[in-house]
């Protein structure tokens, strides 16, 4: 299981304050990478920073959103600078604006495509060039969703923005693996968290998902935390550009 090990290794997480990211960066932690949460809301970093104290890793955060793009490689080398050098990178941080796409205005368009795919590769190219010029490997996991396969009403700059995601996915992965840094992506399920609240208390909402998925359940964000040491660690060496889809059976139905 040594391969599985991320010991000696410091991952970056983004939207790292709760949810997905946070359940993310307990996993890597408990593979005993060390950990900075990346988040625009102090105080749910460090009450992230508590949670994660049982962990026993280095745990620093810092205060950022990510939509300020223009500031996001001064902001990762400030990191690197008083952290140490990040090996892994996990770009959690996004958002999801509900809608009729008549009715989607170009300000909402432009804030999800701007956090949930702009902000992503403004934060890879920061991870990637530090790590080329240093000649060290590196890992990216990147978000995903079933809309980056399908799409759903009302959601067309969310279903965009995770379409563009799968393509990054793959650009990033060919571009960079003669550096040694490979790029993969997770695909979450219908998963329980604060941002999938309105469906998950929808009772009719909740149904047909239990029904649509093989497995008859939400899942939940401790069932990705797995996946992502996988993709972080040696165990995945020969793995880039790929999506690895944590829904339940979800794709796999008809």
């Amino acid at each position: 299981m040594d391969a599985f090990s991320l010991s000696g290794l410091r991952a970056l997480v983004t939207g790292g304050s709760r949810g997905i990211g946070l359940a993310l960066a307990r996993g890597l932690a408990e593979a005993g990478a060390d950990i900075v949460l990346l988040s625009r809301d102090p105080a749910g970093l460090e009450a992230a920073r508590g949670k994660l104290a049982s962990t026993g890793r280095t745990v620093d955060v810092h205060p950022f959103d990510m939509e300020r793009t223009s500031e996001v490689a001064a902001m990762f080398h400030r990191i690197v600078e008083g952290s140490g050098p990040v090996d892994i990178l996990v770009n959690a941080a996004g958002v999801v604006l509900r809608g009729p796409a008549e009715e989607v205005s170009l300000a909402d368009w432009d804030h999800t495509i701007q956090l949930n795919l702009t902000a992503v590769f403004a934060l890879s190219q920061a991870f990637a060039r530090e790590r080329i010029e240093s000649r060290r490997k590196g890992r990216i996991i990147l978000i995903a969703s079933l809309m980056s396969e399908g799409a759903r009403r009302n959601c067309a700059p969310y279903a965009a923005s995770k379409g563009g995601i799968r393509q990054l996915t793959k650009a990033l992965a060919v571009e960079w693996a003669r550096h040694g840094i490979n790029v993969n992506a997770i695909g979450p399920g219908y998963i329980q968290t604060d941002l999938t609240r309105p469906l998950w208390t929808d009772p009719d909402f909740d149904a047909w998902v239990r029904g649509r998925t093989p497995l008859g359940r939400w899942g939940v964000p401790e069932d990705l935390a797995s996946t992502a040491v996988f993709l972080a660690s040696p165990a995945s060496d020969f793995v880039t550009g790929q999506i690895v889809y944590v829904d339940g059976g979800w794709l796999a139905t008809f």
